[in-house]
């Protein structure tokens, strides 16, 4: 059953990390009683930084403060961050700490991705933005990607989930059962007018949960799917969604990463290029930086900003969020900040250059294809539409 579209929220778009840092870090400085963070990458730079700076003085304050950070994204944290803010009275959990070298696992795959915080159930921030620089990168422009800063009703099922994740993740390290409720419970009053869903993924009850979202999305839409994803490997079901979306008329538009970050997923990728541009979809590849995002806006009505990437990581085996939108005013806002990106930083690839490109490079992309899928298929992951893996 999908989560429900709640009314009266105000959704603040924050795009890239120059507007998501300030945001978050003014919410913790504003704190009285309890902030929750959790994220997949907590680097040590000066945004990460600025970051701890605020949590401790958080935990200064007498906040309960609870932060999770995955335990192979956050490799760097747990050596470095996590004994200053223990120090300093902020409880921190790592999600499946790395003790070992990295072998090819289902468990070892089952990563917490998601990128959330709640300030005092009254305010939350969800998106794809980690707790690390935006020019981590030299000689390039800051990353892409996006969050949303959410007041509302919506503060219910993301608190909720919050308080969920980090009451699993104590049981299973502690092996007792800590306590489950908070001790604050966001008001259901109106922030807004907009209407928002809080949208996970697990390996429990909301296995496919985002990805029929955008399923739903690609089917409803009658005029324009746009789509901005760093790591973009759908099934076959997904991506017969986008063609048919271009056969009914549908402007069908990808903006995909296009500079080389990992190697393996972006000539698998590539290997999809051909048949999605000879079903009459778009693909403009982002040069300007790191593109980051994973954003979707349809029929400038309906829109979704999270941390799910498209690819059979993200849809089968990481713990995901997302805000799902229905708000022609967010969708706007959305929809022209993809407009921009694709003006100033992407170059739309055609089918001849793909039709005309040496065999050698077509060999690389299938070659990075079937590794994918067979590293899926060796943790027994399936995906639907698509055998043993992708």
């Amino acid at each position: 059953m999908p989560a429900p579209l709640l009314p009266g929220n105000q959704l603040t778009l924050l795009e890239c990390g120059a507007r998501y840092f300030p945001a978050l870090i003014a919410a913790i400085d504003s704190a009285q009683q309890e902030v929750r963070l959790e994220t997949y990458i907590y680097a040590l730079d000066a945004s990460a930084e600025a970051v701890t700076a605020a949590l401790i003085r958080a935990a200064e304050r007498g906040c309960a403060v609870r932060v999770l950070v995955d335990g192979f994204g956050g490799r760097e944290f747990v050596d470095h961050t996590a004994p200053r803010l223990r120090a300093a009275g902020v409880d921190v959990l790592i999600y499946r700490q790395e003790l070992k070298a990295f072998r090819i696992r289902r468990h070892r795959l089952r990563r917490l991705h998601r990128k959330l915080a709640v300030i005092d159930a009254r305010v939350a921030f969800v998106g794809g933005i980690n707790i690390i620089d935006d020019c981590d990168q030299p000689d390039a422009a800051p990353r892409f990607d996006y969050a949303v800063r959410v007041e509302g009703p919506l503060l219910g099922p993301i608190h909720e989930s919050v308080h969920r994740v980090w009451w699993l993740v104590s049981w299973a390290g502690l092996r007792r059962r800590p306590q489950r409720a908070s001790a604050l419970a966001p008001a259901p009053l109106p922030a807004g007018k907009v209407r928002a869903a809080f949208v996970v993924r697990d390996n429990l009850r909301n296995r496919r949960e985002i990805e029929a979202a955008y399923l739903d999305a690609i089917g409803a839409a009658r005029r324009e799917v746009v789509i901005a994803n760093a790591y973009f490997l759908p099934g076959r079901r997904f991506r017969q969604a986008l063609i048919e979306a271009a056969h009914r008329g549908c402007n069908v538009v990808l903006v995909l990463q296009g500079r080389v970050e990992y190697a393996l997923l972006h000539y698998a990728t590539r290997a999809l290029y051909p048949h999605l541009l000879g079903g009459g979809v778009r693909i403009f590849e982002y040069q300007r930086s790191f593109l980051h995002a994973k954003v979707a806006v349809c029929d400038g009505h309906w829109a979704t900003v999270g941390s799910s990437n498209i690819d059979p990581f993200s849809l089968m085996l990481a713990r995901e969020a997302n805000v799902v939108v229905r708000d022609n005013g967010f969708a706007a806002e959305l929809r022209s900040s993809l407009e921009r990106a694709m003006h100033d930083g992407a170059t739309e690839l055609h089918l001849a250059d793909y039709q005309r490109a040496p065999w050698y490079q077509r060999l690389t992309n299938w070659g990075a294809y079937a590794l994918v899928r067979a590293m899926m298929g060796i943790v027994g992951v399936r995906h639907a539409g698509h055998g043993p893996r992708n």
